[in-house]
């Protein structure tokens, strides 16, 4: 004879199938990713330490401790008074690795934020609308994307001067390219499905379509791209500014601290490129394990 299951276990077993969701199987998936789990925890470490580490440094980051300058002819070494050493004119590198931290993030998430933004409307619409919108549209995507991007940005910065401003209207001016290719090639599989399809019959305007049905459907792939792109628009800030095309005195970045610790490393000072190095390194290799844990939940048939 067969068994036959009580009503409380169809009940439970209903009750867990209807609470499955995308997000919850990819929530699953994400935990069950020790490195980007342990990646996660990494970014959140030094999201604290770019929050706190203001509140409890002795020192600002354009604060000079002249009896370090009285006393060698080199940067200071850490110590109980600056945690982790001086640079050469005196100033505490804890304070300014702190404010290093906070505008490479800043430019970082700032600039990818804008990015994702631009590119996936501007990919949205030309893959919704297609034909010679679409051709339109995306020539003009070739054409900037044929524009060195490096020298665009240091163009920018030499010609209309060095600032933040600058810096992020640089950053942000092509690096939604990529973005809005890969929008709009996913918005041309989603613009013949049956819920765009029958908004279309019920006169929904196309922009509705595209912010309340195309959107959405798109934000797996967008997040795991605005993942991926932070790294890279720190990578190019450190780059700029370690030409010293990028943030300027006092203000610091990871990539300004890096190139001033690797002219002072003949002197012995390694502590000067050590610390801002450390940060850039483990910073960059857990956005990189976040995206590809990201993606690895979200569409599991990719791996």
């Amino acid at each position: 004879m067969f068994a036959t299951k009580t009503a409380a276990q169809d009940l439970a077993e209903g009750q867990a199938v209807r609470g499955r969701s995308l997000w919850a199987d990819a929530r699953a998936r994400f935990f069950r990713n020790r490195a980007a789990l342990v990646s996660l925890v990494i970014l959140v470490l030094v999201a604290i330490f770019a929050i706190v580490g203001p509140f409890i440094s002795p020192w600002r980051y354009d604060e000079i401790d002249w009896n370090v300058l009285g006393q060698v002819d080199t940067a200071g070494r850490p110590s109980a008074t600056h945690w982790f050493g001086t640079d050469r004119t005196g100033r505490d590198l804890f304070a300014r690795t702190v404010q290093g931290t906070q505008v490479s993030l800043m430019v970082g998430i700032v600039g990818a934020v804008i990015a994702v933004v631009v590119g996936t409307l501007y990919g949205a619409i030309a893959g919704y609308f297609g034909g010679r919108t679409d051709n339109l549209m995306m020539r003009i995507v070739d054409v900037l994307m044929s524009v060195p991007y490096m020298f665009v940005l240091i163009l920018l910065l030499v010609v209309f001067g060095k600032s933040m401003i600058m810096l992020f209207v640089g950053i942000g001016l092509i690096s939604w390219l990529d973005m809005a290719r890969i929008a709009r090639g996913q918005t041309l599989s989603l613009r013949g499905k049956e819920f765009v399809e029958a908004a279309v019959a019920t006169g929904v305007a196309p922009l509705t379509i595209i912010l309340r049905h195309i959107v959405p459907n798109l934000l797996g792939v967008v997040i795991v791209y605005a993942t991926l792109l932070v790294p890279s628009m720190i990578i190019y800030e450190s780059f700029i500014s370690f030409l010293g095309l990028g943030v300027q005195e006092p203000l610091t970045s990871w990539g300004a601290l890096i190139s001033e610790g690797a002219g002072e490393i003949v002197n012995g000072t390694l502590w000067m490129l050590a610390f801002p190095l450390f940060f850039f390194v483990v910073t960059l290799f857990a956005f990189f394990f976040v995206g590809d844990g990201l993606r690895d939940a979200l569409d599991p048939k990719d791996r």
